[in-house]
């Protein structure tokens, strides 16, 4: 990379940085938990979201983010849940940015309890733009493998949560969740450590209670 190359990246980053924190400064000034999905394409992302809706709806006002590079189609399996969806077609960009976020946010109420943002589908470009999140989810899927931390140590480094999904696989793979957990630990000690299943509903409680209780820090924050 040439020195023209690297400060046209920490331009970019900077300028990012700068309207992230104006995004989280504005989202926490109404109470809103945002949450930054990221992981490979076919982890669960969506259906995880699907799943996390349906315990969540009713009682608290929840809208999702959409981050695709073609189509909407997750944006419609979300909305087919009864909540708000806003599409982000990158057409060939390979991670959201925080400009992008914040051209939506016009459109995204202020009665909001939770706002998740579904990035697009890889563990390596969007662990470097901040999107003015509360907290960022990194997931991994049984099928993927256990040794994904430290293949893409940036993308857990940067996260505050590690969401492992598809348990439901684990007696038919070789994946080991201790050497996973392990791994991902040593690159960033503070994550919390979720193993889910959107099929069986396990680990599905544990993560709502998380969102809820982060709900109500972040709000008490307020106060």
């Amino acid at each position: 990379m040439t020195r023209k190359d690297v400060l046209v990246l920490q331009d970019l980053l900077g300028s990012n940085k700068k309207i992230a924190a104006e995004i989280r400064a504005k989202l926490g000034e109404k109470g809103i938990y945002a949450v930054n999905l990221l992981s490979s394409p076919g982890s669960g992302k969506t259906t995880l979201l699907e799943k996390l809706c349906e315990r969540l709806r009713g009682r608290f006002r929840i809208g999702v983010i959409e981050g695709d590079i073609e189509t909407d189609r997750d944006a419609e399996r979300i909305r087919a849940q009864g909540v708000a969806a806003w599409q982000i077609t990158t057409h060939g960009a390979c991670h959201l940015e925080a400009r992008m976020v914040g051209r939506v946010l016009a459109d995204v109420p202020a009665d909001l309890d939770f706002l998740f943002i579904e990035n697009v589908g890889n563990l390596v470009c969007p662990a470097s733009f901040d999107l003015g999140e509360s907290e960022r989810w990194v997931l991994l899927s049984s099928p993927e493998g256990d040794d994904k931390p430290v293949k893409y140590p940036e993308a857990f480094l940067s996260a505050n949560s590690l969401v492992l999904t598809k348990a439901d696989l684990l007696p038919h793979l070789s994946f080991d969740v201790d050497r996973a957990r392990r791994e991902a630990l040593s690159i960033n000690p503070r994550l919390k450590v979720f193993v889910t299943s959107a099929l069986t509903g396990e680990g599905l409680t544990e993560l709502e209670a998380h969102l809820v209780a982060s709900l109500g820090s972040l709000r008490s924050g307020r106060a």
